[in-house]
C-alpha cells in the first residue's frame, strides 16, 4: 500500500519518522514527550491491488498473450482545506496505460473510485467516476488525469481536548510514567483511530480483476 499509517505506537514512531515525518503525524520530540499534529485533512492514498488494472481480448484467458490493455494509476498529489467546518480535499492522479494492438484510434475508459474511511475500516462514503484514455493511430500508450473530492466533518477528525493533552503532556525522565506510551490506554487509541481519515483512490475493479491483481 502507497500510503502511511498516521496512527503508530511510541515504539514504532521512531521506525516511521523516515517515511511520516511531515505535518499531521504523530512524532517524538527528542525522546520529553509526543507532539500530536494530527491533522484534519484525510491521508490520501492507494490501496493493495487497486493502483492498476489488466484487460483482456478474450474472457476467461489470463495469458500473457491475450493481454489487451494494461493501466496504472500513478502521481497522486491532493489539497486540502481546513479552515471550515467541513474539511475539504481535492487530489489529482495520473493514468498511464499500454496497449498491445496499437491498430487505429481508439478510446479506452476505465471506472475508479474514491472512498473516505474512518478508523481505517468504516466507509464513510464512496463514489465512483471515470477516466478516458485516447489512443492515437499507431501509438502503444497514452495518460490521462483523474480527480477526486471528499468533505469530512472538521468536528469528527479533531482530537478531543482531554485526549490531546494526554497524548502531548511533557514527561521528564525519571517520571513514572516517562516510559508508557500513552497510545497503549485503548481510550487513547481508539479516539485516535476514531479522528483519523484516509481518501483512498483506485480503479473500481471486478472481482476476478482484484484476483488476478492479488494472486500473479
Amino acid at each position: 500500500m502507497t500510503r502511511c499509517r498516521r496512527i503508530v505506537s511510541v515504539a514504532a514512531l521512531a521506525a516511521a519518522l523516515a517515511a511520516c515525518s511531515n505535518e499531521g503525524e504523530l512524532v517524538v520530540e527528542q525522546g520529553v514527550g509526543i507532539t500530536a499534529v494530527l491533522s484534519s485533512c484525510p491521508a490520501v492514498g492507494i490501496p493493495d491491488y487497486t493502483g492498476d488494472v489488466t484487460l483482456f481480448r478474450q474472457a476467461g484467458s489470463r495469458t500473457a498473450d491475450n493481454v489487451d490493455v494494461v493501466a496504472a494509476i500513478t502521481n497522486l498529489r491532493s489539497t486540502c482545506d481546513e479552515t471550515g467546518e467541513k474539511v475539504y480535499s481535492t487530489a489529482t492522479f495520473d493514468v498511464l496505460a499500454r496497449r498491445t494492438d496499437v491498430r487505429g484510434a481508439r478510446q479506452v475508459q476505465l471506472p475508479y473510485y474514491v472512498t473516505v474511511l474512518r478508523g481505517g475500516t468504516a466507509v464513510v462514503t464512496k463514489r465512483v467516476g471515470t477516466v478516458t484514455l485516447d489512443f492515437a493511430d499507431g501509438a502503444e500508450r497514452a495518460t490521462a488525469t483523474g480527480q477526486a473530492a471528499s468533505y469530512v466533518d472538521r468536528a469528527e477528525a479533531t482530537l478531543p481536548a482531554e485526549i490531546r493533552e494526554q497524548i502531548t503532556r511533557r514527561r521528564r525522565p525519571g517520571d513514572p510514567d516517562a516510559a508508557l506510551d500513552p497510545l497503549a490506554d485503548p481510550q487513547v487509541r481508539a479516539a485516535v483511530q476514531r479522528a483519523s481519515f484516509e481518501m483512498l483512490v483506485g480503479f473500481q475493479l471486478t472481482q476476478e480483476q482484484l484476483t488476478y491483481n492479488a494472486t500473479r
